[in-house]
């Protein structure tokens, strides 16, 4: 096994503030990111904090930004760097820092709250559910989102706005958002739940510009824009100036005043 030392700036600090430190880390042949951050604990920086869990890509936990870009520390490999390149690794810059490279990401777990769960059919039961394959390819690809909330991080709306976060869900959530709006048994429109229009006033749809810089960092290679982003765009859009829509609610409301 081959080694070499790397040179590493860590964030150090709390909410009251910090800044880089500097190490000089041995790096093995085939290692990730996370082997080095946790080496460092191990052999220098004992204190230091940091979020993590399987070390295989799945928990979405040790999410940080290594030289500027959102990524999961356990799936970035060291060979992706020169060995004489001095990797930096931060803390989400979209949340609130905890300490070191741990953030406060409770933003997302309001924001999932706010979303109306599946509904599911009337009057059919759990086991005679029937869909179209493509419909379950369709939701199986948001399924496989992990909430390592690295599309959430990356997304100006949320990194560079702090007073946006009030009024917008974010993409992985407007993601979710799409799954449920697009599948075949969802009857929340039964129940008094329009999910485009939710989206556009109550998620925040409109402030997505579709950049695709979250589908970029996504781990899962979810298309998120292409495939969940647009199309609940084009769908709200529809029913929001389609115009036998607005012919109804006209004739509706005309009809609750007589």
């Amino acid at each position: 096994m081959t080694s070499y030392e790397a040179h590493f700036k860590v964030w150090r600090g709390d909410p009251q503030g910090g800044g880089l430190e500097d190490f000089s880390v041995e790096v093995h042949d085939g290692e990730v990111v996370l082997d080095i951050i946790h080496r460092l604990q191990a052999t220098q920086a004992p204190d230091l904090a940091v979020r993590w869990n399987c070390k295989a890509g799945k928990c979405g936990s040790c999410s940080a930004e290594v030289n500027g870009r959102p990524r999961l520390m356990c799936m970035t490999r060291m060979s992706v760097f020169t060995r004489d390149e001095t990797v930096t690794v931060t803390p989400l810059r979209a949340f609130p820092v905890v300490r070191d490279l741990v953030t406060d990401v409770s933003y997302n777990y309001a924001k999932a709250r706010e979303i109306p769960s599946f509904v599911p059919p009337p009057g059919v039961a759990a086991g005679d559910y029937r869909m179209q394959q493509v419909d379950v390819d369709r939701s199986q690809e948001f399924r496989k989102c992990i909430e390592c909330f690295l599309c959430q991080d990356t997304c100006h709306v949320v990194r560079d706005h702090e007073e946006n976060k009030t009024s917008f869900a974010g993409p992985r959530f407007l993601m979710r958002v799409a799954e449920l709006d697009m599948h075949p048994l969802d009857a929340a429109a039964g129940s008094g739940v329009d999910r485009k229009r939710a989206a556009q006033e109550e998620h925040g749809l409109g402030y997505c510009n579709i950049t695709k810089c979250c589908t970029e960092v996504c781990p899962e290679q979810i298309k998120i824009t292409d495939n969940a982003l647009i199309p609940l765009k084009e769908r709200a859009v529809d029913r929001k100036y389609d115009p036998l829509v607005w012919l109804g609610s006209r004739i509706r409301r005309r009809g609750s005043t007589d």
